[in-house]
C-alpha cells in the first residue's frame, strides 16, 4: 500500500508533502492518511485562524473537536511560536486578543477535549510536524498490529 496523505478539499492553504497526496473531503481535520481518515487527523491553523476560531467561533469549533477527540490520534498544529505570541510579537495577528487567552484556549482544548495543540513556530515547521505525525501513526499501527494507543 502506498502511503498517501489525504488533504481536505476545503483546505485553502494546503501543504506540499514528500509523498503523494489525495484530495478528499474529510469529516474532521485538514490532513489524514488514506485508509485511516476516521482514525487520524491533523487540523492546521494559522495564528490568525486559530485566534479567530478559539475566541470568536469556539462553539462551532467544539463540534470539530468532538470529532477529533473520537479518533485514535488527532492534533491541532498552529503555525506560530507560542513564546513569541506570549511576548507580544504577533499583536497584529491577534487583533486585540490577550495572548494569555490563546494559551488558556490551548490548555482547555488539550484537557477538555483530549486534542493536543502543537505550537510549531512556523508554517514550514508545522508542515514537517504534520507529515512526521501522520507517518508516525502509521508506523505505530504497523508495529502494534493495527492497535492505536498514541
Amino acid at each position: 500500500m502506498t502511503f498517501r496523505i489525504v488533504v481536505d478539499t476545503r483546505e485553502k492553504e494546503a501543504y506540499s508533502f514528500s509523498c503523494p497526496v489525495l484530495p478528499c473531503k474529510l469529516q474532521a481535520g485538514d490532513y489524514s492518511v488514506e485508509g485511516f481518515e476516521s482514525r487520524l487527523a491533523v487540523e492546521r491553523k494559522s495564528l490568525v485562524d486559530f485566534t479567530h476560531t478559539v475566541i470568536h467561533e469556539f462553539s462551532r469549533f467544539a463540534a470539530e473537536l468532538t470529532k477529533l477527540s473520537a479518533m485514535d490520534a488527532a492534533c491541532i498544529v498552529v503555525e506560530a511560536d507560542l513564546d513569541a505570541v506570549l511576548r507580544g510579537r504577533h499583536a497584529e495577528s491577534l487583533r486585540g486578543v490577550d495572548p494569555q487567552s490563546l494559551l488558556g484556549a490551548s490548555v482547555h482544548i488539550s484537557l477538555q477535549h483530549g486534542v493536543p495543540v502543537h505550537w510549531c513556530g512556523s508554517r514550514q515547521a508545522a508542515r514537517a510536524f504534520t507529515e512526521a505525525y501522520l507517518r508516525g501513526f502509521i508506523r505505530h499501527i504497523a508495529k502494534h498490529g493495527g492497535v492505536a494507543h498514541v
